[in-house]
């Protein structure tokens, strides 16, 4: 039988000022007002409805992604977290995280999520560089980020993450160099420090723009890396540095394989029934116009799979395996309800590999797995189907 998994709400804000080139999120470019007030009433009827799935568990992390929630005022933030409270039980020391872009923060200072009680911020700033911002379609400048910081040092907000990108079109060394250089001195507690990809059905996709070669791409990655461990961040997921064990909670969860309950345009749940042990995945419906009208016909959910044991051998492994320390064994048996058996024969062949060994209660990759962590994924993958 499956223990109670941790839980986190995930809350998706599907419009941004300008979709970026790169982004395969649900995302929409706003056009004329918004309509938030209707938004924010969709997303407590939606909550409403998913109640019963989640009942007397609580709460450890709140994460309102985008899109571009920075967009939503304090006041409607603050409402909304007020109607959650009511509805749901939070954790005492429940991470509250928004994201947020530089070129939108003027809507409200920080300060103000802080008091509407947002505890954490993710700040998408991708580089320092004004040309390089261009080329990948940000609508934000070094001012703008400068004045995001200045925003988030005055605030009570202490528990900050920094996005920055690498590989970006136009992009040297010293440039990737100088962009690390200042998130270390920006004082943020969190880094995530990932290399520019080309996803499908983006307009990079569509036309793809000259990017460094593989060998600058891995020079940038190894300088970065090496400059924020010696900063005293600590890598603890592939993309993921942290101060002072501030690690992302929420991301932690999922990286861990626990439950996501998940409102809003696109938003993906992972729900599991400890009564009867079963998962489900579930998602709602992508585009804001169909998902607002919910609040009329109920129906929110727009695809809905019951998870069997191959589904979870992968969801366990393919996450677990991003994190530095490896995987939990002792998470496995109470997060999928399988018997370390099903495994068992597979986890061998990494090891024989060369790519897995055990630590304590751990399996971590080695120092050569860890650069092949594609390639221990592939061995706990359903037949048929490769990364």
């Amino acid at each position: 039988m499956l223990g109670n998994l941790p839980l986190g709400l995930y809350v998706h804000f599907p419009w941004c000022v300008r979709k970026c080139p790169y982004c395969d999120f649900n995302s929409h470019t706003a056009t004329g007002v918004l309509p938030v007030s209707d938004y924010m009433d969709a997303l407590i009827a939606d909550l409403e409805q998913d109640l019963i799935l989640t009942w007397g568990r609580p709460v450890q992390s709140i994460y309102f992604g985008g899109g571009t929630p920075s967009l939503i005022s304090a006041e409607d933030i603050a409402a909304f977290l007020s109607n959650v409270r009511a509805r749901l039980e939070l954790s005492p020391d429940v991470e509250i995280t928004l994201e947020a872009n530089p070129g939108t923060i003027e809507h409200d200072s920080f300060e103000a999520y802080y008091q509407a009680g947002i505890n954490r911020v993710s700040l998408g700033v991708q580089s320092t560089h004004d040309d390089l911002l261009d080329a990948i379609g940000r609508i934000h400048q070094k001012t703008e980020i400068e004045n995001a910081l200045m925003s988030l040092q005055s605030s009570r907000i202490t528990n900050f993450n920094l996005d920055l990108m690498y590989a970006l079109p136009g992009q040297n060394l010293s440039q990737s160099a100088c962009d690390v250089d200042w998130v270390i001195k920006s004082g943020a507690s969190h880094v995530s420090f990932y290399q520019l990809t080309i996803e499908p059905n983006t307009r990079f996709m569509a036309s793809p723009p000259i990017r460094p070669d593989h060998d600058a791409a891995w020079e940038m990655q190894q300088t970065g890396q090496h400059a924020l461990e010696n900063s005293g961040f600590n890598q603890y997921e592939i993309s993921a540095f942290a101060r002072h064990e501030m690690k992302s909670r929420h991301n932690m969860n999922y990286w861990r394989y626990g439950d996501f309950l998940a409102i809003g345009a696109g938003a993906h749940s992972k729900i599991t029934q400890a009564a009867n042990g079963s998962t489900q995945r579930f998602a709602k419906h992508r585009h804001p116009k169909q998902y607002l009208q919910g609040r009329g016909t109920g129906d929110w959910v727009a695809e809905k799979s019951t998870l069997g044991q191959e589904d979870h051998v992968f969801g366990f492994f393919v996450n677990q395996l991003r994190l530095k320390n490896g995987v939990y064994v002792d998470d496995f048996v109470p997060r999928t309800g399988l018997a370390w058996e099903v495994v068992e024969s597979r986890v061998q062949q990494a090891m024989e590999k060369g790519l897995l060994e055990t630590c304590e209660n751990r399996l971590k990759p080695t120092r050569h797995g860890w650069n092949f962590v594609n390639d221990i994924q592939q061995l706990f993958l359903p037949k048929g189907i490769a990364i």
